[in-house]
Protein backbone atom coordinates (compact mmCIF):
# COMPACT_ATOMS: atom_id res chain seq x y z
CA UNK A 1 0.00 0.00 0.00
CA UNK A 2 1.24 3.31 -0.80
CA UNK A 3 1.62 5.95 1.25
CA UNK A 4 -1.55 8.25 0.30
CA UNK A 5 -3.49 5.27 -0.21
CA UNK A 6 -2.67 4.64 3.54
CA UNK A 7 -3.26 7.77 4.62
CA UNK A 8 -6.72 8.43 2.95
CA UNK A 9 -7.79 4.88 4.96
CA UNK A 10 -6.59 6.06 8.30
CA UNK A 11 -8.38 9.34 7.65
CA UNK A 12 -11.66 7.16 6.86
CA UNK A 13 -10.98 4.88 9.64
CA UNK A 14 -10.54 7.38 12.49
CA UNK A 15 -13.66 8.94 10.89
CA UNK A 16 -15.43 5.92 9.94
CA UNK A 17 -18.85 7.16 11.46
CA UNK A 18 -18.59 10.76 9.80
CA UNK A 19 -17.83 9.54 6.77
CA UNK A 20 -20.26 6.47 7.05
CA UNK A 21 -23.07 9.11 7.60
CA UNK A 22 -21.26 11.18 4.94
CA UNK A 23 -21.31 8.57 2.29
CA UNK A 24 -25.26 7.97 2.78
CA UNK A 25 -25.82 11.72 2.35
CA UNK A 26 -23.78 11.56 -0.79
CA UNK A 27 -25.22 8.28 -2.51
CA UNK A 28 -28.71 10.41 -1.59
CA UNK A 29 -27.33 13.52 -3.01
CA UNK A 30 -26.56 12.01 -6.38
CA UNK A 31 -30.00 10.88 -6.58
CA UNK A 32 -32.15 14.18 -5.39
CA UNK A 33 -29.81 17.23 -5.56
CA UNK A 34 -32.44 19.94 -4.98
CA UNK A 35 -33.65 18.07 -2.11
CA UNK A 36 -30.38 17.08 0.07
CA UNK A 37 -28.22 20.23 -1.60
CA UNK A 38 -28.53 22.58 2.02
CA UNK A 39 -27.51 19.23 4.23
CA UNK A 40 -24.96 18.32 1.34
CA UNK A 41 -22.99 21.89 1.95
CA UNK A 42 -23.11 21.68 5.48
CA UNK A 43 -22.06 18.39 6.27
CA UNK A 44 -19.74 18.49 3.41
CA UNK A 45 -17.85 21.54 4.53
CA UNK A 46 -17.34 19.33 8.08
CA UNK A 47 -15.90 16.19 5.58
CA UNK A 48 -13.43 18.61 3.24
CA UNK A 49 -12.09 20.56 6.77
CA UNK A 50 -11.08 16.84 7.77
CA UNK A 51 -9.85 15.70 4.39
CA UNK A 52 -7.73 19.29 3.94
CA UNK A 53 -6.21 18.43 7.15
CA UNK A 54 -5.21 15.01 6.24
CA UNK A 55 -3.81 15.89 2.75
CA UNK A 56 -1.56 18.61 4.89
CA UNK A 57 0.08 15.48 6.64
CA UNK A 58 0.40 13.64 3.82
CA UNK A 59 2.25 16.10 2.02
CA UNK A 60 3.64 18.15 5.13
CA UNK A 61 6.91 15.80 5.42
CA UNK A 62 7.23 16.45 1.28
CA UNK A 63 7.54 19.54 1.00
CA UNK A 64 10.08 20.09 3.37
CA UNK A 65 13.00 17.95 1.39
CA UNK A 66 14.16 17.10 -1.67
CA UNK A 67 10.93 15.87 -2.90
CA UNK A 68 8.78 19.08 -2.83
CA UNK A 69 8.11 19.37 -6.38
CA UNK A 70 5.77 15.51 -5.86
CA UNK A 71 3.77 17.11 -3.25
CA UNK A 72 1.68 18.45 -5.60
CA UNK A 73 1.21 15.02 -7.55
CA UNK A 74 1.09 13.18 -4.06
CA UNK A 75 -2.08 14.94 -3.38
CA UNK A 76 -3.60 14.74 -6.43
CA UNK A 77 -3.89 11.33 -5.99
CA UNK A 78 -5.05 11.54 -2.57
CA UNK A 79 -7.88 13.36 -4.25
CA UNK A 80 -8.36 10.79 -7.09
CA UNK A 81 -9.05 8.40 -3.93
CA UNK A 82 -11.48 10.99 -2.26
CA UNK A 83 -13.06 11.36 -5.67
CA UNK A 84 -13.29 7.94 -6.39
CA UNK A 85 -15.80 7.31 -3.11
CA UNK A 86 -17.49 10.75 -3.18
CA UNK A 87 -17.69 11.67 -6.98
CA UNK A 88 -19.84 14.80 -5.97
CA UNK A 89 -17.42 15.98 -3.04
CA UNK A 90 -16.64 19.18 -5.63
CA UNK A 91 -20.10 20.20 -5.70
CA UNK A 92 -19.99 20.95 -1.80
CA UNK A 93 -20.73 24.71 -1.43
CA UNK A 94 -22.67 24.73 -4.73
CA UNK A 95 -25.85 27.11 -4.48
CA UNK A 96 -28.83 26.76 -6.36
Amino acid sequence: MTKYQQYYQDMVDNNWKTFTAFKNLHDRYVKEPEVWHLQFNSEGENILKTIREWERRLCNQTEKGQYSKFSSSLADKFWELVRADYPKIDFVGVKY
